[in-house]
């Protein structure tokens, strides 16, 4: 059976985050209360910190034992731990660093002044991951997976034809020559984020809309990577309405 995916519209890109947020803190609630645990996969851009600053600033953000979350990243940027850029640094400004969770349930990507290589990033995230899963599957079982989608389609650091969108035999891969800046990043693979139990995409504005469009129409992955976003239970594409503008009518949901 087809895992449903889903395109919620909200009037603007605040309340896209706020309404986010809001079902993410009722969500994690939930697989708390069924599982003891809840494994998050976050995601950079300006909508996605925007969403975790929305998570902090919610009242209900202290309902949640976050002592039983793990945040795990779907990408970074491969610079070091200080920049700004880094997707790590702004989370933790944003959400990380405003919640009671332990720094050992905080699993960072390594930076470029960790002393390992790009290469020997990506394999110590890739064991990193492992230490959660099993040997048929050596990452956590992710419950709620954040994207972003660029304008060019692409999810986590994941580009339109590019080798890493192909990868398949690896659950972490190094990425160089990155069409935008900055070129040495570390990723998820395709396999790894779908086999999430919810994939969230969240995305703003109106240079989302063609991606956006192409990803619903059924592009190839190959060439629009967020098309070939699909989680095992559901996939919402949670978006403004200058976003939405090529999405067909039939595919917007009133609610998630």
């Amino acid at each position: 059976m087809a895992v449903e995916r889903r395109v919620v519209v909200h009037p603007d890109k605040q309340a896209l985050m706020t309404s986010v947020a809001a079902r993410f803190l009722t969500k994690v609630s939930d697989v708390i209360a069924d599982l003891g645990r809840a494994h998050i996969v976050l995601t950079g851009g300006t909508v996605g910190i925007g969403t975790l600053a929305a998570i902090a600033d919610s009242p209900a953000v202290g309902t949640i034992d976050w002592s039983k979350v793990h945040f795990w990243w779907g990408d970074e940027r491969f610079v070091p731990v200080a920049d700004p850029e880094r997707n790590e640094l702004q989370a933790r400004q944003a959400l990380l660093g405003r919640i009671p969770v332990p720094e050992a349930n905080v699993h960072p990507m390594a930076a470029s002044d960790a002393g390992l290589s790009l290469d020997e990033a990506a394999e110590a995230y890739a064991e990193e991951l492992a230490g959660f899963g099993t040997p048929a599957q050596p990452w956590p079982d992710f419950d709620i997976t954040f994207l972003g989608v660029g304008p060019d389609g692409h999810i986590a650091s994941l580009f339109p034809d590019a080798a890493g969108i192909r990868v398949t035999d690896a659950a972490v891969i190094p990425v160089r020559h990155a069409p935008k800046p900055p070129p040495e990043r570390i990723s998820l693979t395709r396999p790894v984020l779908n086999s999430s139990e919810r994939i969230w995409l969240v995305l703003a504005g109106p240079d989302k809309a063609s991606a956006l469009g192409l990803a619903l129409a059924g592009a190839s992955y190959l060439e629009v990577p967020a098309a070939g976003a699909k989680g095992r239970k559901r996939t919402v594409f949670f978006v403004d309405q200058d976003a939405a503008a090529e999405v067909p009518e039939s595919l917007m949901a009133d609610s998630y």
